[in-house]
């Protein structure tokens, strides 16, 4: 088709897009996967290599998600906080600053967990980089501890269905000052009531919660 303008003759054919061609000449394997393949958002549930999927197998998925900075000295402590958190249905995760992996394998939830190796690497720098918002959006809480806490007087059950009750999006265990080492107030823990909170700090210019539980 063409147009006449002060110009003279144009062709409007020829600036159209050839959406024929554009398809056409796409390179192979670079065509868009159907609708229903692809998802938003992943989790860090273990896929067996065959079989049925967990979720397809009724079998209730993990919804809450527990990270940790660890080191082989404290493998111990670690040990004994994984079993009380896979008891209450946690996915375990683990961020391994020193590099050493292979001498975890003899206990006997690690096949279940997710080990991630880099050295002299914090744990936020782990987390900013694996706990990536599409891969941790299906989760309820997500836990992101230091591997010296002991858990003896712990139980991230009753610790949950507090949190919970009250409303709390971020929250953190207090301190037993008798048993642990104090490095901000804030996080002691208080004998009148079960949740102390520090909000709308003019100093701090932040709000945050503490839940009473002991923790060491």
């Amino acid at each position: 088709m063409q147009k006449f303008s002060r110009w003279g003759a144009v062709d409007t054919q020829k600036n159209r897009p050839s959406h024929a061609c554009k398809n056409q000449c796409q390179p192979y394997g670079s065509e868009a996967l159907p609708k229903g393949i692809l998802s938003t958002t992943a989790d860090l549930e273990m896929r067996p290599l065959w079989g049925t999927p967990m979720k397809m197998a009724n079998v209730k998925p993990s919804m809450n998600l527990l990270a940790i900075s660890v080191g082989i000295k404290q493998k111990e402590v670690v040990n004994q906080m994984v079993k009380k958190f896979l008891s209450s249905n946690f996915v375990i995760m683990l961020f391994h600053y020193d590099g050493v992996v292979d001498e975890w394998r003899d206990l006997e939830w690690s096949d279940r967990a997710v080990h991630v190796s880099a050295i002299n690497q914090t744990k936020w720098w782990f987390a900013k980089r694996f706990l990536h918002p599409d891969i941790v959006a299906g989760y309820d809480y997500i836990f992101v501890w230091d591997e010296d806490i002991g858990v003896e007087n712990f139980h991230p059950g009753r610790y949950l269905s507090i949190i919970k009750d009250e409303g709390l999006e971020i929250s953190q265990p207090a301190l037993d000052p008798t048993k642990s080492e104090v490095h901000h107030q804030i996080t002691v823990r208080g004998r009148k009531s079960k949740v102390h909170r520090l909000e709308d700090s003019p100093t701090l210019n932040w709000k945050s919660s503490e839940v009473d539980g002991k923790r060491q």
